[in-house]
């Protein structure tokens, strides 16, 4: 104890010089804590997005070939014909053990109306059981049910966007939309759809803000048909696409993977040209872990470098401290004072200094996360382990840089320190 008050001495005698060089393990510390808070934080928000999806999901997309493969088409016919086929859906069902459930969706791209205020977006014909496919949460109302689908009802549900840019004032449910001359009643609101990050799994290419409304799947083809014709300036375009979308469930995850390879081997069989995509929300995951621990050790490195600078700081403080305290070293050792004394009053005094920055550097590295949570609105995750880890590599630094100008002070001869001026 009488060590330590000795070092506490030591560092308030010389207070400026104590606080600049604990600077170093400060910031160092603080970016380690807030670092790993941040990156926590983008892997956490990636994950839940992508488990959204479905972790026993396979999911289907038909793509629009390039200008260079779809050319042949277009000098045949002006219908322009690709994607996803009932052929496939069949021969998934029939071939591919492991399957529990296949559900396909159709959409358009139109302007969907309330009297006379509008919203361009998709218009997507599903099945009912498409919210607990896609795991999408209806905030107002229901979806729609097997009765209204086997009736070929003209009911739809609205993403929660779409409803507040068409009903700010008013709530949707028990109101018609128009689509064209077709009129939808609405009897539900489901929350908007939440994308993966670096991926696009929902059936446009759309932004965030674009509208969506569902409507059952037979509805969809009893009033547009197999194929969409899409109006132009100087003429149209007309496109054949069975399917676009298509969620397949399999009943063991731990399946996932081999039944989504033998899925792209039988499109790949089946469809001459790059017409479909495939996204497997369980690759997308493990991917996203990779991503997670390669962020980690660079944000690692950089808060290394940050302590390592700090180290260095602390020990070049400590060696010029020594040589002012020549003297004094001198003075223990002649009262008595064996070299292991003199060690670890150095070594007290450079763990105070680091330690002391290691306390500081962890609450502004709580704080942080925290001011870029409330002002730049990212999700930053601080793990329990994460404050504790920082502070006792502060501690380890201290010790590793401290122990080189303990022993040099340890070492030194007696009768020439006490003649040190």
């Amino acid at each position: 104890m009488r060590t330590v008050t000795l070092g506490l001495k030591s560092l308030w005698l010389h207070k400026l010089r104590s606080f600049l060089t604990a600077l170093g393990v400060v910031f160092g510390v603080a970016s380690v804590v807030a670092m790993l808070a941040i990156g926590e934080g983008a892997s956490h928000e990636a994950q839940e997005q992508i488990r959204k999806l479905g972790s026993l999901n396979i999911i289907l997309e038909s793509v629009k070939p390039p200008e260079n493969q779809s050319a042949s088409t277009e000098q045949r016919s002006m219908v322009i014909e690709y994607g996803l086929t009932t052929r496939d859906m069949q021969q998934i069902r029939q071939t591919i053990p492991g399957i529990s459930i296949v559900v396909p969706s159709r959409y358009i791209t139109e302007v969907i109306w309330n009297f006379d205020r509008k919203a361009d977006g998709q218009v997507m014909g599903v099945l009912p059981v498409y919210p607990e496919m896609r795991n999408r949460v209806v905030t107002q109302g229901r979806f729609f049910s097997d009765l209204d689908l086997t009736a070929h009802r003209a009911v739809c549900v609205l993403t929660a966007s779409t409803a507040a840019r068409l009903f700010p004032l008013s709530t949707p449910t028990g109101k018609a939309v128009r689509v064209r001359n077709f009129y939808y009643t609405v009897v539900g609101v489901i929350e908007d759809e939440t994308r993966a990050v670096g991926t696009d799994t929902s059936p446009s290419s759309g932004g965030e803000s674009q509208a969506q409304i569902l409507i059952p799947f037979t509805t969809l083809m009893d009033q547009f048909g197999e194929t969409f014709f899409r109006y132009r300036t100087g003429g149209f375009e007309a496109e054949k696409v069975e399917f676009h979308e298509a969620i397949i469930r399999v009943g063991n995850a731990d399946e996932v993977e081999s039944r989504a390879e033998a899925i792209r081997h039988l499109l790949g069989t089946n469809h001459k040209k790059e017409d479909w995509r495939i996204i497997v929300p369980v690759e997308l995951l493990k991917q996203a872990e990779r991503t997670k621990q390669i962020f980690s050790i660079v944000l690692g490195s950089i808060a290394a470098i940050s302590l390592l600078v700090g180290g260095i700081g602390i020990m070049n403080i400590m060696l010029a401290s020594v040589t002012e305290r020549t003297r004094e070293i001198g003075i223990r050792r002649a009262m008595g004072a064996r070299q292991g004394d003199i060690v670890v009053q150095f070594l007290i005094e450079t763990v105070l200094l680091s330690g002391a920055g290691g306390l500081i550097g962890v609450a502004l590295g709580l704080a942080i996360p925290i001011a870029v949570s409330h002002f730049a609105g990212v999700t930053t995750v601080v793990k329990a382990w994460a404050p504790t880890l920082a502070f006792s590599i502060s501690v380890i630094t201290g010790i590793a840089f401290g122990i080189y100008p303990a022993r040099r002070a340890a070492r030194m001869n007696p009768v020439e320190a006490l003649r040190h001026e």
